[in-house]
């Protein structure tokens, strides 16, 4: 694997290096366990402030949208202002919002506070990222500050769980936000004294791009959430979606025609890395399906406390952080990536494929729990060489939008991926002919065989076409294409 060369002035001192990763660890951790934080407690937020069903969901993708769209934008105004100075920002960002957020005194207002979360986070990842690859450049070193990175990053969505399930039940549903405020500002006081700094780069940064590139995922997000309620053909999902396509094909055009665009195409161009993108995404699309369905048959169907819902996902994270860090970080500079990143999408398939043997009687020890791990140990093969592979061999200057990029992936596969998969639950229920439990749970079976099938085709085009990326051309924006490992 190439290693990007850290500019000057970017390195951490050697005695501050490892307690920047701890920072930076735990600055990725609030951002990765927003996106679940609040699911567990949102049947008591919806009793509290009074909205209904059908717009419940919006707590939840108000931040992951804003997060998505606004990742490339953060990504260069990381790279612009300095990766430590984007972080700063982020997080004082993130501490405000969630204090609006925890203190919201209506729905509307919980929802604006949840998507400034959101932009405060696309903020916060791309630098994260941006400052381990550059910390780190011996290629050990690399592997194991990639490996704690990739564990978090993966099984934040998990403790997000846990955690929302322990708060909500005994400190309230506003505590699963007021806690980022502490954690924020623990943070930035440590920050200060272990960040690298660096004065960034004189990049032009585009702000119209970054609301196209927001507002077609929007778009996207909207009309696959409709249809559950209205059908795929329907208006209400068509329109959305149709005009969320035409957003984005407006930023690819857009990217073309600038000097000096929000998303160089060329970091694309690279076919390891481009395919690195792709598995990291469909490797979200089946967690937060999995997530998704089992958080309500563990509370509706079964009939469990937030607490014990929390504690019946903690396998699934050790699962991840065991094969993140004791696996993929130790192998990542040893095999090529994708003898890592198939085999895991094989094995977490296999987990949600036993999933569609759910019913109403199964044992949590019987059928959850196993699934649960072989989902855990094959997701923390994909994500830690997945993350290696989409940030390595860029331009220096390009780092933080090859970040943005990676982090902009996850959430892409986590808004739609779980939009499309409740629409199969709906519908799939619906067409059940039983008893309104065995339907309900019917319905999340074959949510999770559609997300099983995913992750098989990916392993496939894993095997195909992941490969190294190639070492960035100086001077140059394009990268060819890497050659086999």
């Amino acid at each position: 694997m190439t290693i990007t060369t850290a500019p000057a002035g970017t390195a951490a001192p050697p005695d501050h290096r490892w307690a920047a990763l701890g920072v930076i660890a735990l600055a990725q951790l609030m951002v990765a366990l927003d996106a679940t934080i609040v699911n567990v407690a949102l049947p008591t937020a919806q009793r509290a402030l009074g909205f209904d069903d059908a717009h419940r969901s919006y707590v939840v993708t108000a931040y992951t949208l804003s997060f998505a769209g606004l990742l490339l934008l953060g990504g260069k105004i990381s790279d612009r202002v300095g990766r430590r100075r984007a972080l700063t920002i982020g997080l004082t960002g993130f501490g405000l919002a969630s204090a609006l957020a925890g203190a919201a005194p209506t729905f509307e207002v919980l929802v604006a506070g949840r998507a400034l979360q959101g932009a405060s986070a696309a903020f916060m990842a791309p630098a994260a990222l941006a400052l381990i690859a550059s910390t780190f450049t011996e290629p050990r070193e690399r592997g194991k500050a990639f490996g704690v990175f990739g564990a978090v990053a993966s099984s934040g969505a998990v403790v997000g769980l846990l955690l929302g399930g322990v708060l909500t039940q005994y400190a309230g549903w506003r505590w699963c936000l007021y806690v980022n405020v502490a954690v924020a500002v623990v943070v930035l006081v440590v920050g200060r004294r272990v960040l690298p700094g660096d004065d960034g780069y004189p990049v032009p940064v585009d702000v119209v791009s970054g609301l196209l590139a927001t507002g077609g995922l929007a778009g996207l997000v909207l009309g696959a959430s409709e249809a559950a309620a209205h059908g795929w053909g329907s208006l209400e999902v068509l329109l959305p979606g149709l005009a969320g396509l035409g957003l984005i094909a407006a930023f690819v055009l857009r990217q073309r025609g600038l000097a000096a665009p929000l998303l160089p195409l060329s970091v694309l161009r690279d076919r390891g890395r481009a395919t690195a993108y792709v598995a990291t995404a469909i490797s979200v699309v089946g967690t937060f399906g999995m997530f998704l369905m089992l958080t309500y048959h563990f509370q509706v169907v079964l009939g469990w406390s937030p607490v014990r819902t929390g504690l019946a996902f903690l396998p699934m994270s050790l699962a991840v952080a065991g094969s993140s860090y004791g696996l993929a970080s130790r192998l990542m500079d040893r095999v090529a990536p994708r003898v890592l990143v198939a085999p895991g999408l094989v094995v977490a398939a296999v987990g949600l494929g036993l999933l569609t043997q759910l019913t109403p009687t199964s044992g949590y020890a019987s059928v959850i729990l196993p699934a649960e791990v072989l989902v855990g140990l094959g997701i923390g093969c994909v994500f830690t060489p997945s993350i290696g592979v989409a940030t390595s061999g860029v331009d220096p200057r390009q780092a933080g939008i090859a970040a943005a990029t990676a982090n902009t992936a996850m959430q892409i596969g986590s808004s739609v991926g779980t939009a499309v998969l409740n629409t199969v639950a709906v519908d799939a229920t619906g067409d059940f002919v039983g008893t309104p439990t065995a339907a309900l749970v019917h319905g999340f079976a074959t949510a999770t065989g559609g997300a099983a099938v995913t992750l098989v085709v990916g392993a496939v085009l894993v095997m195909a076409f992941l490969r190294p990326a190639a070492p960035a051309q100086p001077g140059r924006g394009h990268h060819p294409g890497g050659a086999a490992r």
